[in-house]
């Protein structure tokens, strides 16, 4: 019954993961065009590290509410739709580097967070987002820019262009590399501020659910 009764979230989290990936697709091509004092935030952030970690608040409130077979479900779905639409939006090796990144880190994340699970309410998504995002940065940033992966297509003249690492003239590195760091940076600031939406939200699916079960059980 459980399985009949989680159709219609199911789907909803799998339209959810699809627009979340999409837009962080789009989204990684565009720096952050602003200073922070004498530092240029292009050198450091996309604004794909702000949607991006939503699919991890996707992934584990599948994974709390309806387990780790449900939550696979919802990252290959998110997957191949993501992949395909990232394609009309992106470049072919941003679109290979994003689905690589994605479809490694979400499922190190649901066997993290399922793992975790028993603990205290904000340890598995914390944890489980922590070690994802590091991952994902990691693989994503490595075969969308580095030269070592120049197979997978044509790179970007802005991102592999020398520059100061985190707006240090000494530090001398490819743009992504910073890019790279701050993107982490966000991305682990984002699981730390999403700790109370993944709260919240956890709550009100479980309530939703519990009136529907019961009246299922009947």
């Amino acid at each position: 019954m459980r399985q009949t009764i989680a159709i219609k979230p199911l789907l909803v989290a799998i339209a959810a993961m699809a627009a979340v990936v999409t837009a962080s697709n789009f989204l990684v091509q565009y720096p952050v065009q602003a200073r922070l004092g004498a530092l240029d935030l292009a050198d450091l952030l996309t604004w794909g590290a702000f949607t991006y970690p939503l699919a991890f608040l996707v992934t584990d409130l599948t994974n709390r509410n309806f387990g780790p077979a449900m939550a696979r479900k919802v990252v290959y779905a998110g997957f191949i739709l993501a992949v395909a639409l990232s394609c009309l939006l992106a470049t072919p090796r941003i679109a290979m580097a994003s689905g690589t990144a994605f479809i490694i880190a979400q499922l190190l994340d649901v066997v993290i967070f399922n793992r975790l699970r028993r603990l205290v309410w904000w340890m598995p998504p914390l944890t489980s987002s922590v070690i994802g995002s590091l991952v994902d940065t990691t693989v994503f940033f490595s075969l969308a820019f580095a030269a070592a992966f120049a197979i997978l297509g044509p790179n970007d003249p802005f991102a592999i262009e020398s520059s100061g690492l985190f707006g240090v003239l000494s530090l001398q590195a490819p743009r992504w590399v910073s890019w790279a760091l701050g993107d982490l940076s966000v991305k682990l600031l984002m699981a730390l501020v999403l700790l109370a939406p993944y709260g919240l939200l956890r709550h009100l699916i479980a309530q939703m659910l519990a009136p529907a079960a019961g009246a299922a059980g009947r």
